[in-house]
């Protein structure tokens, strides 16, 4: 988890020389797309099903377009695929700052929207005027899941990892004090945009608890 002096270390960019006479508006842009080179180096809880290590954010921003491009057509209202690109690509880049937050983690989910939100407000002053307000209504659109693209993309951002605990014979679902119940809860936004896939996602954690993956709620962690 950052720490509030994660705010005084320097820029990438300030150790990258841009070629004299760079556009400043060029700069800017290639500064950002510098800056969140370290979304390579934020890790999550989520096992990889190919190697035996944990999934960065950057590779699953990536697993998440490629599943809205295969996944779209269970959307139960018409989305947008290529804004539901944009807000899966987005979402998770306030983390470079802000630390990836558990989804099983309440105590660290007390103050996850404050960090958020003054990560958000860092990382994208760094882009042009009418960049930072475009890609920062894109992260609160994310958020607000007011929009059915909104919606699809956070069902995505459900789902993935639930392939990769499930295709693990857990993961995350072995962290003590997670039972098939919580698991159900926090996946149940899913829901919210496609029937089809909250029917599947259900099966997944039903077969995972009667397979011993995930403890039911009256069982013994």
């Amino acid at each position: 988890m950052p720490h509030d002096d994660d705010k005084d270390i320097p820029l990438l960019a300030d150790a990258v020389r841009q070629p004299d006479g760079t556009p400043e508006r060029l700069r800017r842009q290639i500064e950002f797309i510098i800056e969140v080179d370290r979304l390579k180096n934020v890790f999550r809880r989520s096992p990889l099903l190919s190697a035996d290590r944990k999934e960065n954010d950057a590779e699953h921003s990536w697993h998440l377009a490629l599943m809205t491009l295969v996944l779209t057509e269970y959307a139960d209202e018409p989305v947008d695929t290529s804004r539901v690109l944009a807000l899966v690509v987005v979402h998770d880049l306030v983390e470079i700052y802000a630390g990836d937050t558990f989804l099983y983690d309440t105590a660290a989910a007390a103050d996850q929207e404050e960090r958020e939100q003054q990560a958000a407000d860092k990382l994208f002053a760094l882009l042009p005027d009418d960049q930072r307000e475009h890609f920062r209504a894109l992260w609160d659109e994310f958020e607000a899941r007011i929009t059915p693209e909104a919606r699809f993309a956070k069902a995505m951002d459900r789902l993935q990892p639930l392939l990769l605990n499930y295709g693990n014979h857990g993961g995350t679902w072995r962290t003590p004090g997670v039972t098939e119940d919580d698991v159900l809860a926090r996946k149940s936004v899913i829901k919210d945009a496609s029937a089809d896939l909250w029917r599947y996602a259900q099966g997944l954690i039903r077969t995972g608890a009667a397979n011993g993956w995930v403890p039911r709620a009256d069982s013994p962690s």
